[in-house]
C-alpha cells in the first residue's frame, strides 16, 4: 500500500520539460510511482485541475534563529517551499562560545533586522560547535533545512574583541579550523560578506568586512576536500565590486574548487543594460581561473517597509549611532534637534537611493489611533502641511508614536514594462540563480519571502515573462542542481517527496499585513498565499488548504550525506 497517492493532476516535473497527465504514488517520502496508479493509499490527494511540481527551495534565507522558535518556517511553507537554505552573509549562530554568543546574537539583531527581544528569548546557545547547533535542531522543522558556516560568526570567535584589523596567519589556520570542522559535521559551505550595509550594533562594519584577498581564498579553500558545499559572498555596490571583489570571488571559487553565488544582481534600481552585464562578466573571470561564479536575482520588485530598523540607514552618517541605540534613547535621540541635523546631513547626496527618498514614503502603519489619519498619506505633502521637511515628518511620526510606526518605499522601482523583461532575460542568463528572498531577516522591512508564488503565478500567467515549466524549473530543479541537492527538485521515481500541488489559475501571494508573532510579541510582515492547496515534505502533508497541518518531517541537510553528485 502506498502512503499517499496524488490522483489526477499535471505534472510539471522541475526540468523544465513539457508537462504531462500523471497520478504520483509516495512510499517511506518517496516517489515510487508516476502514471495511471490503480494502488490504494492510506492518504488520497485529488489533484483534478491542479499542478503537482516539486517543492521550491528557498536558495537565500537567514532562518538560522527563527527555527529555533518556528517549526513551521513561516511564512515560506504557505508559499510552496519545501527546502531552505540559510547561514548566508557570513552570519551564522556557530560555532560560538561564551565570549562570542552574546555579540553574534546583537549583530544578527542589528545587520539581519531581528528583533533583539526575540533573539533573547529564543537564543540559548545550548552549544558551542556548528555540528552540535545542527543536532539541536534536527527533527524538528516541518521544511528541510541546510545551512553554510558563516565568517563573521567564525572571525570574531578566534579573534575575539580583536577582530577590527588584519588576521594573522595563525588566526586565519584557526579559522580554517572551524571551517573544516562544521563542513565536516554538514555545514552545506562557506559564506562572506563585503557588503557596506552590513554593520554590527556597535557602528562598526561587520568582521568578515576586515578580511583580506588572502584570508577569504585560505578558507574557501578548504572547501575543495568537501564534495557537496558551496561558496556565498556578499560583494558590495562600490567600485570595490568592479575591482577587489571581482577578484577575490574568481579566486575564492577556483581555489575551493566550488561554485560561488554572490548577492545580489538587481533590475530597475539603476542597474541594467551594460552594468549588468559588467557585473555579470565575473562569471567569465572565475571561469578562466577553473571557478564558477552566479549571481542570485530576486524575481520581483522590492518594496520596502521602513523605521529605524532599516539596515541601509546604517550605512549613513549620524545614523548608525541612533540605530543601535536602545529604544528608550533612541526616542531621546531622534527629539534632540542636533542629532536630527547630524542624520539629516547624512542624507545629502544619498537620495538616488529609493530607500532613501523621504518625501515619496507613504505612512504604513501607526499604533496609536490619534495617529490613524496619516496612514496612506505621503510624507512629502504632510511635509508642505506642516512646513517642515519630509524627514522631520518621519521622525515626529515615530517620536509620538514610539517607534512603533512603520513607512514604505513609494511606488515599485523596476514595476514597468521594460524592467520586467529586462528581468525575465536576466533569469534566463546561465550565470544566474533566481533567489534572494531574505527570508527571516529584515522582518519588518521587506516580504520578499513570497516571491515563488509571484513567480510561478503573475509573472507567468498574468505578465506572460516565462513559460510555468520554465519558472517551476527555475525554483526546483535547477536551484538543486547548484547546490547538489541529492534527490530534490524532482518529480520523479525514486526522489523525495517534496511536492507542492496548487493551482495555477489562481496561484499568487497574500496581500502583507503586520503580525506580533514572534517571542517577546515581537511584530514582522507577514503573507500567506492564494492558490496552493498542499505542501509535502519526504511525503508527509505540512500544508493543507493554506494552513499548516503541524507535522515535523523536514531533514537538516548535511553535506557529504545529503549533497553532492
Amino acid at each position: 500500500m502506498l502512503d499517499v497517492v496524488i490522483r489526477g493532476g499535471t505534472v510539471v516535473d522541475g526540468t523544465g520539460a513539457p508537462r504531462f497527465a500523471a497520478d504520483v504514488g509516495i512510499r517511506d517520502g518517496r516517489v515510487v510511482a508516476m502514471g495511471r496508479i490503480s494502488e490504494a493509499a492510506r492518504q488520497t490527494i485529488d489533484a483534478t485541475d491542479r499542478v503537482v511540481a516539486p517543492g521550491f527551495i528557498d536558495v537565500h534565507t537567514h532562518y538560522d534563529a527563527q527555527i529555533m522558535w518556528d517549526p513551521d518556517l513561516s511564512p515560506s511553507s504557505l508559499h510552496g517551499v519545501t527546502t531552505v537554505l540559510g547561514g548566508n552573509c557570513g552570519f551564522t549562530v556557530a560555532p560560538v562560545d561564551p565570549s562570542s554568543s552574546d555579540y553574534i546574537m546583537r549583530m544578527l539583531a542589528c545587520v539581519e533586522g531581528m528583533p533583539v527581544a526575540s533573539l533573547e528569548q529564543a537564543l540559548e546557545f545550548r552549544w558551542k560547535s556548528f555540528g552540535e547547533w545542527l543536532d539541536k535542531i534536527e527533527g524538528h522543522t516541518a521544511l528541510n533545512a541546510g545551512f553554510l558556516v558563516g565568517h563573521s560568526t567564525i572571525r570574531r570567535l578566534v579573534m575575539g574583541e580583536d577582530w577590527r584589523r588584519e588576521a594573522t596567519p595563525a588566526e586565519v589556520e584557526s579559522m580554517a579550523a572551524h571551517v573544516e570542522d562544521s563542513v565536516t559535521a554538514g555545514a552545506l559551505g562557506f559564506s562572506s560578506s563585503w557588503g557596506e550595509a552590513h554593520g554590527d550594533h556597535l557602528g562598526n562594519p561587520v568582521p568578515s568586512r576586515f578580511a583580506t584577498h588572502d584570508e577569504l581564498v585560505r578558507l574557501a579553500s578548504v572547501l575543495r576536500d568537501h564534495p557537496g558545499t558551496v561558496l556565498e559572498f556578499i560583494p558590495g555596490i562600490t567600485p570595490r565590486f568592479r575591482d577587489a571583489a571581482v577578484e577575490v570571488m574568481a579566486d575564492m571559487s577556483a581555489a575551493a574548487g566550488r561554485a560561488l553565488n554572490w548577492n545580489i544582481i538587481s533590475v530597475g534600481t539603476g542597474v541594467a543594460g551594460d552594468a549588468l552585464e559588467a557585473r555579470l562578466a565575473t562569471f567569465d573571470i572565475a571561469a578562466k581561473r577553473g571557478g564558477r561564479v552566479v549571481a542570485l536575482a530576486l524575481p520581483v520588485t522590492q518594496p520596502v517597509w521602513l523605521n529605524l530598523t532599516m539596515i541601509g540607514f546604517n550605512s549613513l552618517p549620524g545614523w548608525g549611532e541612533v540605530m543601535t541605540l536602545p529604544p528608550a534613547a533612541q526616542l531621546k535621540a531622534i527629539r534632540d534637534p542636533a542629532v536630527r541635523a547630524k542624520m539629516a546631513a547624512g542624507l545629502v547626496g544619498r537620495d538616488v537611493r529609493h530607500v532613501f527618498q523621504f518625501p515619496n514614503m507613504v505612512v504604513e502603519h501607526v499604533a496609536k489611533p490619534s495617529l490613524r489619519p496619516l496612514v496612506g498619506r505621503r510624507l512629502g505633502d504632510l511635509a508642505a502641511e506642516r512646513g517642515c521637511t519630509a524627514l522631520e515628518v518621519f521622525l515626529d511620526t515615530l517620536s509620538e508614536d514610539e517607534l512603533r510606526s512603520s513607512f514604505k518605499t513609494g511606488g515599485n522601482i523596476g514595476d514597468d514594462a521594460e524592467s520586467w523583461k529586462l528581468r525575465a532575460r536576466v533569469w534566463d542568463d546561465p550565470r544566474v540563480i533566481v533567489g534572494a528572498s531574505d527570508a527571516g531577516a529584515h522582518v519588518d522591512s521587506i516580504a520578499t519571502f513570497g516571491y515563488f508564488t509571484d513567480l510561478v503565478g503573475p509573472s507567468v500567467r498574468d505578465r506572460g515573462l516565462l513559460s510555468l515549466e520554465s519558472a517551476v524549473h527555475k525554483v526546483t530543479g535547477h536551484a538543486a542542481e547548484f547546490f547538489e541537492l541529492k534527490g530534490r527538485g524532482r518529480v520523479a521515481d525514486g526522489y523525495c517527496a517534496d511536492i507542492v500541488v496548487f493551482d495555477p489559475d489562481t496561484i499568487a501571494p497574500d496581500a502583507v499585513e503586520v503580525r506580533h508573532d514572534m517571542p517577546g510579541n515581537q511584530p514582522r510582515l507577514f503573507a500567506g498565499s492564494r492558490g496552493i492547496d498542499h505542501v509535502l515534505v519526504n511525503g508527509v502533508e505540512v500544508v493543507r488548504k493554506g494552513k499548516s497541518t503541524g507535522a515535523t518531517p523536514g531533514t537538516v541537510l548535511r553535506s557529504g550525506r545529503d549533497t553532492g553528485v
